[in-house]
């Protein structure tokens, strides 16, 4: 992996395999990340503007944020570490903890609550031997809650990465799951 050193205004120092290095832990971003960081750059005024693109375009290729991330989208977009963790911590598909290669978004809307989402839940549960929050061993599956997934009409719903699952049933669960394997 290439990466380039920064200097704490967040400018290149050189082409060489390095890193920028912040108070804890070494941060980088690859030539990729940053290339479609700077994409989403040029739409936007500043360059702050772009953090959750950044953000976004970061755990697409990591799969989640990690501190040391935080710390290299900060010295790209020229922001502070704060303020980009507390752009990462509001919104909650920007995971600041590591998932697995796939992330199955339950919704426990008052929808699907009322449509027997507890009935997916607790078979999800049971098939991957996990609850909310956690991660299959073989880092395959990770199962998080969702307040909404915005398809009420259709509950219970699920989403499996970008993938929305309406009008779910137990009967289809094994069948979705196998679709990630």
């Amino acid at each position: 992996m290439i990466i380039q050193q920064l200097n704490r205004d967040g400018e290149k120092k050189s082409d060489k395999t390095a890193q920028y290095t912040e108070g804890t832990g070494g941060a980088y971003l690859t030539d990729l990340e940053r290339s479609e960081i700077d994409h989403e750059i040029a739409q936007v005024p500043h360059k702050s503007a772009a953090v959750i693109e950044a953000l976004k375009i970061v755990q697409h290729h990591r799969r989640w944020i990690s501190d040391e991330s935080v710390n290299a989208i900060a010295a790209y977009l020229q922001m502070s570490a704060a303020e980009v963790d507390s752009v990462a911590t509001f919104y909650n598909l920007i995971f600041r903890k590591p998932v697995g290669r796939h992330v199955i978004l339950v919704c426990d809307s008052i929808s699907c609550y009322v449509m027997k989402y507890g009935d997916i839940y607790k078979a999800l549960q049971e098939k991957l031997n996990i609850r909310f929050g956690e991660t299959t061993g073989d880092q395959c599956f990770t199962l998080l809650p969702n307040c909404c997934l915005g398809c009420c009409d259709h509950a219970p719903a699920l989403m499996i990465d970008n993938d929305l699952y309406k009008d779910v049933t137990v009967d289809m669960l094994d069948r979705l799951l196998h679709n990630y394997t």
